[in-house]
């Protein structure tokens, strides 16, 4: 009876199935049986740290080695009778695939990609806690960047963009995150009307909003959020779009469940945002899985059209983007459930706590 076995090669996805985070590996998924390629630089790493019952095979002479090869890759493929194998398109580069292929001709390939993906949708207790605890390290980082700027700005000390990045690589180390779950997004008053806008050498000026995208990981797993500072009274105009975002915001948590599509669960807050007349200034998608990898599935898309996941961890991140003048995103991270979810995000959220004026 042939058999199909998956090639993995995602880092993210290796590290799910085996807790391996070597920068060199890769898996073979043979029914039952599980095979981690890795060098001599891991090896002892890996046989410290992987998950039980996981067979560590030695690459490191393996490719130059005709006999080396033949004795591990081909062994294992004719023990477990493989006929076809999959693999990660989204992942594996085209020289990577033909190096594979060279050495196993006469086997039929196939793409799996997001078979993974999907098993790593709904998370274990485990991982929602190394979120959760995440996400916390998160909130730390901005109440004490807020108050940092609060200060700055009644010292009339200047604060640049670049400035408040650095100040949350210190902070974040600091307070227990092992790395950045991204690089920090943070844009003063015209800026944040880019919605990744790179941070800069601008220095903040009075009167100026700020928008901060953040997060940090803490044991593999990501967190964020986003948030919008200012530094005077709102505009009415300011106003009108921050509540509208809110809004939007507000009324998608309470309606986001398991069990509806990304597309619906977009719905819940574009639709409001499309009400309003500002449907063109929202152009991203309404938010995305977070885990290993800060995007993963499932997405909060118009085009996502599969059922969300009890567990999944999404994040809801409406936005307005009126260009020359400013942007307003508020995003939160929810945990899904049968009924609703649960907001694993505490920092408040409103106009009038958003003050950092001096």
């Amino acid at each position: 009876m042939k058999s199909t076995a998956y090639l993995i090669t995602t880092p993210s996805n290796i590290r799910y199935l085996s807790n391996f985070t070597g920068s060199n590996g890769f898996m073979l998924l043979a029914g039952r049986t599980k095979y981690l390629f890795t060098d001599f630089r891991y090896i002892e790493r890996a046989a410290n740290t992987i998950a039980p019952g996981i067979k560590i095979v030695n690459t490191t002479k393996m490719w130059h080695n005709p006999e080396v090869l033949k004795e591990n890759w081909e062994e294992i493929l004719q023990k477990h009778n493989i006929k076809e194998i999959g693999i990660e398109e989204d992942n594996l580069t085209l020289s990577r695939y033909k190096r594979f292929k060279k050495i196993s001709p006469r086997k039929k390939w196939f793409n799996c990609s997001g078979k993974i993906e999907k098993q790593r949708e709904q998370k274990s207790d485990v991982e929602i806690s190394y979120i959760t605890k995440s996400q916390r390290i998160n909130e730390r980082i901005f109440e004490e960047l807020r108050r940092h700027i609060k200060s700055s700005l009644r010292k009339k000390v200047k604060i640049r963009e670049i400035d408040l990045v650095f100040k949350i690589k210190m902070l974040a180390h600091e307070f227990g995150a092992e790395d950045l779950a991204f690089s920090p997004i943070i844009a003063f008053g015209p800026h944040s009307s880019s919605p990744h806008h790179l941070p800069d050498n601008t220095t903040l000026k009075p009167g100026d909003n700020i928008l901060i995208d953040m997060g940090v990981k803490y044991r593999g797993y990501c967190s964020d959020m986003t948030r919008v500072l200012f530094t005077a009274s709102l505009s009415s105009r300011q106003s009108e779009i921050y509540e509208l975002v809110l809004k939007a915001q507000t009324e998608a948590i309470k309606k986001i469940r398991a069990g509806i599509s990304g597309k619906t669960a977009d719905d819940y807050s574009r639709k409001i945002i499309q009400k309003a007349g500002y449907g063109d200034q929202y152009g991203h998608a309404g938010g995305h899985g977070v885990g290993l990898d800060i995007h993963e599935s499932p997405s909060v898309s118009e085009y996502y059209k599969e059922k969300f996941k009890k567990n999944a961890v999404i994040t809801v991140e409406p936005g307005i983007y009126l260009e020359g003048e400013f942007g307003i995103r508020i995003e939160d991270m929810i945990l899904l459930t049968k009924s609703g979810n649960k907001n694993l995000t505490k920092t408040p959220k409103s106009q009038d706590v958003m003050l950092v004026r001096s």
